[in-house]
């Protein structure tokens, strides 16, 4: 309802200034603070103040003189504050926001008729994910979510780097080293398994004899031009590897869960001719330079002071390269592209959308997130290479065990007797746990580097997953007590009359516009911030309004705004890849 009731303030406040000779291309309308009980206002009245000749409080009561509520089915009235036209809701409203929320698909948009392309994680498969990099698959995936909920129909890809150094020296580790050459595997999975070869490999080559590192560089090399040329015994190589430990950081991934529908490979632009075509297209360009024997890009044009290098001087590409035919695929496919990078690619981000623009591509279908690290407390390194990190693995392992530790000592005997069995206290644990790390992550700006706390995230009383989670449980647990369904055709809901439950309806009524927000600023953490004040408006509506032992009117009333709020935070926590635990 609100998304409508702002079209009926949008439309009127047009047609109300066009009556009063003032230009429309600006309305400046926003949310009222929260002591104010408008659902909308209007700061039209400070930039009109000038041409009308007179004070903004003056202008803003000649604006509530012209607007015409019967016009409009969701407002009720208008009323000026100051210099500030503010907008309140009909019964309508609140009748519309029950009944729109009875859908259990409640909050999805309609159709854009746009695919989009989310490509993120994409971390390269030399090893385990570590915790560091826990941030892009759960931006990534919960703006996916955001974005399939405000009607863009997406595709989710993980783009795989089988063609680097990385995984020519990968391939050479894994086919000279023995089981006996390498220390007992971290964790019973297949990444843990092979990165000890990559780890070795790296050590030999950092600290071998001259004879060792030159012999092996000669055959890192020959792995590299063999991609380059084509190859397909060495992509079956390179591939056998990459495959296997792309599959073991999959089973990862999908604990989170964060899942794709496509992995796609570097050496598909090498194999279909793409990177070659770019590479010569850009050396015939005015901005292509051969220096330090390799071809680069000169981007001062853009502000940027360092060069794009594009082709080494053996002919050999580059990621970079592979990467500019990567994007003009996605923009031959897709209409738009959004890409999901650490902090550390912000140079190369701001190269990329330069030289797509010098090969002719429109960089308006682009969008690139920034994200900032994850940290834990202890400050420890988080390099695959080097194994000295923390795994994601490790990180959700820890997450579930203290989430179930505080399941139990929450838990008073009956409960633990008679209502939750060991599965059920394992399930919320999970829930619980990979919910808080989720939710903890996500709802961070997602420039800002953030520092993972445990105490925090699992704070069942802060503002946490498990709080809002609770907020589920809750909902789902009066609804069972109550043990019916209201006929929403009968239901009064001009009973819904008390502060707390026109607050718990604003907040219901306002999900949509939050997704439409999230979407097109591409931030799912207004949805996260979304969910704390809809968990503290909930808490304020069970706190005061009993449900199952009101009279029967008002509890049918109070049942169908139960069921409206049930699946507000559901779909809300969906967005946020946040499971919405019906017992806790």
């Amino acid at each position: 309802m609100f998304l409508a009731m702002r079209g009926e303030v949008e439309a009127e406040l047009e047609r109300s200034l066009g009556a009063l000779d003032f230009p429309t291309d600006d309305l400046g309308i926003e949310q009222p603070p929260d002591d104010v009980d408008a659902v909308l206002a209007s700061s039209v009245a400070f930039r009109l103040a000038s041409k009308a000749g007179t004070a903004p409080p003056n202008v803003a009561g000649d604006i509530v003189d012209c607007f015409d509520t019967a016009r409009c089915e969701f407002i009720d009235h208008v009323a000026s504050q100051g210099p500030y036209v503010n907008f309140f809701p009909s019964e309508a409203y609140f009748t519309g926001t029950v009944e729109a929320g009875q859908d259990g698909e409640y909050g999805r948009l309609p159709n854009q008729e746009t695919s989009v392309v989310i490509e993120h994680t994409s971390a390269n498969p030399t090893g385990p994910v570590h915790v560091g990099r826990a941030r892009n698959p759960i931006v990534g995936d919960a703006l996916a979510n955001l974005l399939s909920y405000a009607g863009y129909d997406v595709d989710r890809h993980y783009y795989v780097n089988d063609a680097g150094r990385q995984m020519a020296v990968f391939t050479w580790a894994y086919e000279t080293f023995d089981e006996e050459d390498l220390p007992k595997p971290e964790r019973d999975r297949v990444e843990y398994d092979l990165v000890r070869y990559y780890r070795k490999g790296n050590t030999v080559l950092e600290e071998g004899d001259q004879e060792t590192v030159a012999t092996a560089e000669d055959e890192i090399q020959e792995i590299m031009q063999g991609l380059e040329a084509g190859n397909e015994e060495t992509y079956e190589r390179v591939g056998e590897v990459v495959d296997t430990v792309l599959g073991g950081m999959q089973d990862c991934l999908e604990r989170l869960p964060a899942e794709f529908d496509e992995f796609v490979k570097e050496t598909r632009f090498i194999r279909d001719g793409s990177t070659d075509e770019i590479a010569e297209t850009l050396k015939e360009t005015e901005y292509a330079v051969y220096e330090e024997d390799a071809w680069q890009l000169e981007l001062t044009d853009w502000d940027i002071e360092k060069n794009f290098v594009f082709l080494r001087s053996d002919g050999t590409s580059l990621y970079t390269t592979r990467d500019l035919a990567h994007h003009e695929w996605k923009f031959n496919n897709y209409d738009e592209a959004v890409t999901v990078l650490g902090e550390g690619h912000g140079l190369q981000s701001q190269q990329l959308r330069a030289a797509l623009e010098i090969l002719g591509n429109d960089t308006e279908l682009l969008d690139q997130v920034l994200y900032g690290w994850v940290n834990l407390p202890d400050g420890e390194s988080m390099s695959t290479r080097e194994g000295t990190g923390i795994m994601l693995d490790d990180l959700l392992d820890e997450a579930i065990a203290r989430a179930r530790e505080e399941v139990e000592d929450r838990m008073d005997d009956r409960i633990r007797n008679d209502d939750l069995t060991d599965e059920d206290v394992d399930r919320i644990a999970r829930q619980l746990g990979i919910g808080a790390v989720r939710y903890d992550i996500v709802a961070k700006q997602p420039t800002k580097a953030i520092t993972f706390e445990w105490e925090r995230a699992l704070d069942f009383e802060a503002q946490s997953a498990p709080y809002i989670q609770y907020v589920h449980a809750r909902a789902c647990g009066i609804l069972s007590e109550a043990n019916e369904v209201p006929d929403i055709s009968s239901v009064e809901i001009s009973l819904l009359d008390s502060e707390s439950e026109r607050t718990l309806l604003r907040e219901i009524a306002r999900f949509p516009a939050v997704v439409e927000e999230g979407a097109a600023e591409r931030t799912p953490h207004i949805v996260a911030t979304y969910t704390r004040e809809f968990a503290e408006a909930f808490n304020a509506f069970y706190r005061e309004c009993p449900v199952v032992d009101a009279s029967e009117d008002v509890r049918m009333a109070r049942l169908a705004l139960v069921v409206a709020a049930r699946n507000t935070i559901a779909n809300a926590l969906e967005i946020l890849g946040v499971e919405a635990p019906e017992s806790m």
